[in-house]
């Protein structure tokens, strides 16, 4: 029987959870007319507070707490941030449009659809979504996803999460 410590053992939860919130940040994607790099995600839990001193986790938590007040001004803020990194090859063929379809635990096999129309398209853009509020209360955390960059009809670059079918 070896003699760990609890400081060791903690130490080792904190790196498995470190190890997780990395992997699921999601590598490049490249597609016919465009990339995405990276896709963040931070899920905003309900009575969850980091037990850390790192200050990048803590200011993550209390970014996304930002002008929360009130119990029910915390509770609006819980729920699943994500910032999404892409590029498009031609950035003057006109506007494009960044969706963002998932599937909540609570809502079965429904899938829901939050878009952004972008007509000013730089080098390197970022689009963020979020599922918080009444709508993280009543249909639960997100399951599944997948993100699109679309051109008109055209997909010109796409990327899902392990789980999207």
């Amino acid at each position: 029987m070896t003699n760990v410590t609890r400081p060791s053992r903690f130490c080792l939860g904190c790196l498995a959870i470190l190890a997780f919130s990395l992997s699921a940040c999601s590598s490049a994607v490249n597609g016919p007319g465009g990339r995405i790099s990276k896709v963040k995600y931070y899920h905003l839990m309900p009575g969850y507070y980091p037990v850390t001193q790192a200050p990048e986790i803590l200011f993550e938590y209390q970014h996304h707490l930002h002008g929360a007040v009130t119990m029910a001004d915390y509770i609006e803020k819980y729920g699943h941030y994500y910032a999404v990194l892409w590029k498009v090859t031609d950035r003057d063929a006109g506007p494009v449009t960044v969706r963002f379809e998932y599937q909540q635990a609570l809502s079965g096999l429904k899938k829901r659809t939050q878009e952004q129309y972008v007509d000013d398209i730089r080098r390197s853009n970022v689009s963020k979504f979020q599922v918080t509020g009444e709508e993280y209360k009543k249909s639960g955390r997100v399951t599944a996803w997948r993100v699109s960059v679309l051109r008109g009809k055209e997909e010109l670059v796409s990327q899902q999460s392990a789980l999207w079918n």
